[in-house]
């Protein structure tokens, strides 16, 4: 990279094939919200307030953040929000901060923090409109009045 500007903000929703074990939390595929800012004087708040900012637009506001191992983020988080038709957390993201020797191959300013984020779409939305089981949001199972008549999913203001 030439002489990058900063600050750098990268965005995406894409779509996350996975060999999973289909459950009422989880998919082989989903959709997933990516994110990272570059610029000098980041820190875990300003991640944390970027993700708090996002799931409260979702309705989403009883968030729990658990340290957590990525091999290209240090510190590391997963984001979890309550779940009351389950009675407890469901994982709804990941995020950290880029480790610095992460940066050096792409030529980045020294002195530069990233912070990063993986978001769920599928389950934030199952939490929002009560669902217990995931897969009722896809497929043959899945709710037409609730497509039709929810602001979230019509990209509405709630």
């Amino acid at each position: 990279i030439q002489n990058p500007v900063v600050p750098v903000r990268y965005f995406s929703i894409d779509r996350v094939f996975r060999n999973e074990t289909l459950d009422a939390t989880h998919l082989a595929e989903f959709h997933q919200v990516e994110g990272l800012v570059a610029d000098y004087g980041l820190s875990l708040g300003h991640l944390k307030a970027v993700i708090r900012a996002f799931f409260s637009k979702l309705g989403l506001t009883k968030l729990r953040f658990k340290p957590a191992y990525n091999p290209y983020t240090e510190p590391s988080m997963e984001i979890f929000s309550y779940h009351p038709g389950l009675h407890k957390g469901v994982e709804i993201g990941n995020s950290g901060i880029f480790r610095p020797e992460m940066l050096r191959p792409m030529r980045l300013p020294e002195g530069l923090t990233a912070i990063a984020w993986g978001l769920s779409l599928e389950r934030p939305t199952m939490i929002r409109y009560g669902y217990k089981n995931i897969r009722n949001l896809i497929g043959p199972k899945i709710d037409l009045n609730m497509v039709y008549n929810a602001p979230l999913c019509r990209m509405e203001k709630f």
